[in-house]
């Protein structure tokens, strides 16, 4: 069978976002969330083991943090997606009619003529009218629905490898530069981050890329203005 797309060289990466979102979403807090902790710690003068022992302790309890949180959110929004298509098949059973209707006029308003729109109404309908009203009336379709476990899986993942590059850095470098170390290691991790999620999603790389470093960086400066306003280590 040949393949039906226009453009089989160059795909579409939209059904890519979910887990892709996650995914930056994890690597960006763990490495930020971890570096300030170690930046912190180290700041308050602790030993290195401490440093690392607090690195470790940030990239296990912010792993769990965002499985959980991951899980929760999807989960809420997956429950809301789930009753309005309950909703959408109830009203199907009792109006089928209206539901007709209410379908042909979003074609209309996309562009199609009054009897194309109707056409194409009624023969979605016959084909599965639950489906045409899912995709087309609630805008939910199942290459980008909610998917908890996915999410959970890929944040818990992503933040701790990415959590990992600080630990690292302050465990290999000397005591006396854990600081320095960490903060070059760390946005040397950003860029990279910023540019593989734009080249896995195909977009442009500068931009992605400027607007993670800076977004890390600008987190790191207020943990750190925080602490320094309180007279405290954050």
């Amino acid at each position: 069978m040949s393949d039906p797309s226009a453009h089989p060289g160059d795909p579409h990466y939209v059904t890519r976002s979910n887990w892709l979102r996650a995914a930056v979403l994890g690597a960006n807090d763990g490495i930020v969330s971890v570096s300030s902790l170690i930046v912190g710690v180290a700041a308050a003068n602790a030993g290195q083991d401490a440093v690392i022992i607090a690195g470790v302790a940030g990239l296990a309890a912010g792993a769990m943090s965002m499985a959980a949180g991951e899980y929760v959110s999807v989960s809420s929004q997956s429950d809301i997606e789930n009753a309005d298509i309950a909703r959408e098949e109830q009203a199907l059973s009792d109006f089928p009619e209206d539901e007709l209707a209410e379908l042909a006029q979003i074609y209309r308003e996309r562009g199609l003529s009054d009897e194309t729109a109707r056409i194409v109404a009624k023969e979605l309908t016959a084909h599965d009218a639950l489906g045409a009203h899912v995709r087309d009336e609630l805008g939910i379709v199942d290459e980008q629905s909610a998917n908890p476990l996915q999410a959970a899986f890929t944040s818990a993942v992503t933040f701790s490898i990415a959590a990992a590059i600080p630990v690292l850095a302050a465990w290999l470098a000397p005591a006396s530069s854990i600081i320095p170390v960490t903060l070059f290691v760390t946005v040397l991790a950003l860029a990279a981050l910023g540019a593989l999620g734009a080249k896995v999603g195909a977009a442009p790389l500068l931009r992605p890329t400027l607007r993670v470093v800076g977004w890390g960086v600008f987190a790191m400066a207020v943990t750190a203005g925080i602490g320094s306003l309180f007279g405290v280590s954050v």
